[in-house]
């Protein structure tokens, strides 16, 4: 059974940075891999994804210009850079791999287009 593991959260004060990390009990390179976050009392939501080959990088409006998913095959790891954090960045963020085919972003980041999580991290943006 493929298991994500997402590491790297804590907490940054307003308009710092961190870096989250997304590993796997498989390699990585095939997959297009996600991030979603879950702030308190609010539904999972999508943030950023790429492509297996990078190929692509997609991004929520809320995130754009601030964060930076990226991949380094050698590391098998999935990172995504966040900078310039808000207080409303926080939430538990998760990485995830999409259903069929796994290999690239879906058109919408909806829950039911991926099919595998990890146990989530959590970032806390506050001074």
């Amino acid at each position: 059974q493929v298991q994500l593991v997402e590491s790297g959260g804590g907490l940054v004060q307003p308009g710092g940075s961190l870096r989250l990390s997304c590993t796997a009990s498989i390699t990585l390179d095939y997959y297009a891999i996600a991030w979603f976050r879950q702030a308190p009392g609010k539904e999972r939501e999508g943030v950023s994804c790429i492509n297996s080959d990078d190929s692509g990088t997609f991004y929520e409006d809320f995130v754009k210009g601030r964060f930076t998913i990226s991949r380094d095959k050698a590391k098998n790891t999935v990172y995504l850079q966040m900078n310039s954090a808000k207080p409303t960045d926080t939430a538990v963020y998760y990485c995830a791999i999409p259903l069929y085919p796994a290999t690239y972003c879906p058109s919408s980041m909806a829950l039911t287009k991926f099919g595998t999580w990890g146990q989530g991290t959590q970032v806390t943006v506050s001074s």
